[in-house]
């Protein structure tokens, strides 16, 4: 499968990158700072979302990264862990919390997309199929 763009991970960090367009402006953002090459965020959103089915192109993030899946390479939200905006940086990074600053939304989702989880117990577990929840 032909891709135009690809990041490979290995222990949670980006150790491979490639574009068939802006390749030098996606090695520029991950080399921002020492953690601009984690992710910061991972948003599962349904093809069914409303952003998604006005077929609108907002060109803005705030709205743009509701209509897909996406990560977000850089920086993690505090507010998105239990008691997390009164965290110190270390305490956030014990949680896993990936501290940038950079924070670029990267959208990766599709009609057809299909993502499976992995359990701790080493199950699998469908999330996604063509594009929508199956849980």
């Amino acid at each position: 499968m032909y891709k135009r763009q690809h990041v490979t991970f290995k222990d949670g960090v980006v150790v491979e990158h490639g574009a068939e367009k802006n390749a030098d402006l996606l090695a520029e953002l991950l080399s921002t700072d020492e953690n601009s090459n984690r992710i910061g965020e991972i948003a599962l959103v349904p093809a069914s979302s409303p952003i998604n089915r006005s077929g609108v192109l907002f060109y803005n993030t705030l709205f743009d990264e509701n209509a897909a899946c996406h990560i977000a390479f850089g920086d993690s939200y505090p507010g998105t862990t239990v008691g997390g905006t009164g965290l110190s940086k270390e305490e956030l990074a014990a949680r896993g919390m990936n501290h940038s600053s950079l924070h670029e939304d990267v959208m990766i989702g599709a009609e057809d997309s299909r993502i499976t989880g992995k359990c701790r117990d080493g199950r699998t577990v469908p999330l996604f199929e063509n594009g929508v929840w199956v849980l």
